[in-house]
């Protein structure tokens, strides 16, 4: 049966050569599902060829009780939680206290401003997950006074843009949502096991700046005039970090204690976020119609790319694609590590081209009963492929952070200084990956515990 293999290639050429056309995603699934439906029973029908496909069209009916199914799902009202609570704390204020106040805390030490950004932006990533939102908010935040400073304008890009990227893999992660959705696991397993590679990659990035302004002190200088750090700005940090780190302990910790599951942590998260804005007396009735109109529409948008991504693996599926594709990796003459690495490194080179979103929805399902039947963890395999595709935001030329970084970073830096300020960073995200690779129980030891 040949010809089937054929289509499906056919098939995955036509998606990928369509996505550079910038036509909306969720209508490329669906129409070319459409498209190959009718060309597969074409080929059936009129020709006789056998296509490894539905028979009629009334077959391909049964994506209404798909999504049927797929909306009934309450993990996924969690997402317009999350969603609404990102965007109501970027808002909130917490933000503007955090930075006010660290850099008092940092202003001693050479490269204290972008540590500073570093640290900001795990806490925003434990409490908002939303990564345009915290890439703009950062970049309003810390690249005048950067600049004011004299730093390098590549680091300052850098930093700012991939500390604003901690927040889709730092749980609550949405991405870790749409995944378990995806693979029918625990969100709680996935969010545990992604505490400790997202704190990683903070580590990893706080060191990186610290080496770099010891070795090229022209990128970090020294403050001009080092004041000394008073109990007063301790005590400020801790008084700007105690609410976020409530809110924090709030949904995180009611997740993991068993208190709460993770659609109803979403809903005290989101309420939790509002109370924040409205203590700052940041929160009016135009704040929250704009919270409430972008959760709408980045909702919507990710709801859109489901149902056209459910249609694109019906028709996938039952061309064989799963089978076909499985029998490739199994195929590959590597050990069972190096299928996974195989896996990754796809990954990561479609993290140039496409969105997150795409790949969690299309090739993770596809992959991961590959992984599961060579013997690995699948909670632990999803968090290293999770980990993996955040280098997608980071990597041109569709990395969506560095867009959202030019689109309001001063006149002075240029796509140019992004491009190159993201490098160093992406090469320390491969590293927590490989990291995250050899050594499993960075993933799995938590969610054990809590057993």
């Amino acid at each position: 049966m040949f010809e089937y293999e054929i289509i499906v290639i056919c098939l995955l050429l036509t998606f990928m050569g369509l996505i550079f056309t910038g036509f909306p995603l969720a209508w490329v699934l669906g129409g070319v599902s459409f498209m190959y439906l009718t060309v597969s029973l074409v080929l059936l029908n009129v020709f006789n060829i056998d296509t490894y496909f539905l028979d009629d069209w009334n077959d391909f009916a049964i994506i209404v009780d798909r999504i049927w199914a797929q909306m009934q799902n309450w993990v996924l009202v969690a997402l317009p939680m999350f969603i609404f609570m990102g965007l109501m704390l970027d808002r909130s204020g917490v933000a503007d206290k955090l930075m006010a106040n660290f850099t008092k805390l940092f202003r001693g030490l050479r490269g204290g401003l972008a540590l500073t950004v570093i640290v900001i932006g795990v806490l925003l990533a434990a409490s908002t997950g939303i990564v345009g939102a915290s890439v703009v908010l950062l970049s309003m935040l810390a690249l005048p006074p950067m600049m004011e400073a004299r730093y390098s304008k590549t680091l300052a890009a850098g930093v700012v843009a991939s500390s604003g990227t901690l927040g889709i893999l730092i749980p609550p992660s949405i991405m870790l949502v749409i995944m378990a959705d995806q693979l029918s696991l625990p969100v709680g397993d996935l969010f545990m096991g992604a505490v400790f590679p997202g704190l990683i990659l903070g580590v990893l990035y706080v060191s990186y700046v610290v080496i770099a302004a010891m070795v090229r002190p022209d990128m970090a200088p020294a403050p001009e005039r080092a004041e000394e750090v008073t109990w007063w700005d301790v005590l400020g940090v801790v008084w700007s970090i105690v609410p976020p780190l409530l809110l924090i302990l709030a949904v995180l910790g009611s997740i993991f204690a068993g208190i709460a599951t993770p659609t109803e942590a979403s809903g005290i998260g989101a309420l939790g976020a509002t109370v924040l804005a409205a203590a700052n007396r940041r929160l009016n009735l135009e704040v929250l119609r704009r919270v409430c109109r972008e959760t709408m529409l980045t909702t919507s948008f990710i709801f859109g790319i489901f149902l056209g991504a459910t249609a694109f693996a019906l028709v996938m599926r039952s061309l064989g694609g799963d089978e076909f594709i499985g029998g490739l990796l199994e195929g590959l003459p590597f050990p069972p590590w190096g299928v996974v690495a195989f896996i990754l490194f796809i990954a990561f080179v479609a993290g140039f081209f496409l969105d997150w979103l795409e790949i969690s929805l299309i090739i993770l399902p596809l992959v991961a009963p590959v992984v599961e039947g060579l013997g690995f963890d699948l909670v632990w395999f999803t968090v290293l492929f999770a980990t993996t595709l955040q280098t997608s935001f980071l990597t041109p030329p569709v990395g969506f952070s560095l867009f959202y970084l030019k689109g309001v970073a001063p006149p002075g830096i240029t796509i140019g200084h992004i491009y190159k300020g993201v490098v160093p960073f992406v090469l320390l995200q491969i590293t927590g990956i490989i990291l995250v690779f050899e050594f499993e129980d960075l993933v799995l030891w938590l969610p054990e515990q809590m057993y």
